[in-house]
């Protein structure tokens, strides 16, 4: 039987409960979401290994599309309710929109990116997934199956 999550004993320590909305917030941020000073990029959307402040490691972080999605759905939301009001009140042709927004669909997008990434990894960090809190995720063998025999 697989048991997941690693060490199943309680360590006090790791239970202290941390801000969610604070963790996000420096996340957003672009700074580490343990202590708020470190930077949390050291490329564009390259997360650091280790905080430089406060030594949080942060190579547990699975963010993979999550912030792609997100920036996609705000942009999306965004641009198709500029298109809209922009057409209900002027008449443009469709070369002329197309000019208008797809460079700031592109530049919306790309601004948003790392935040929406940094508010994700924070999210993950203050509700220790992934190995935030300690704990591999990775399947450890509990104790082998023992087959009955008759």
């Amino acid at each position: 039987m697989l048991e997941f999550g690693g060490n199943t004993t309680p360590n006090l320590a790791q239970d202290e409960p941390r801000d969610t909305w604070r963790a996000i917030k420096r996340g957003m941020l672009c700074r580490c979401p343990h202590c708020g000073e470190g930077k949390l990029f050291r490329a564009f959307l390259k997360p650091v290994d280790v905080c430089s402040e406060c030594g949080e490691e942060m190579i547990h972080h699975r963010a993979d599309d999550f912030p792609a999605y997100l920036a996609i759905f705000i942009v999306g939301h965004i641009v198709v309710a500029g298109f809209m009001a922009t057409d209900s009140w002027l008449v443009l042709e469709s070369w002329q929109h197309l000019m208008i927004w797809i460079p700031i669909t592109v530049i919306l997008t790309l601004a948003m990116l790392p935040s929406i990434k940094g508010g994700v990894i924070g999210l993950q960090w203050a509700l220790r997934m992934h190995g935030f809190g300690g704990n591999s995720e990775e399947p450890m063998l509990a104790e082998p199956a023992h087959e009955d025999a008759r």
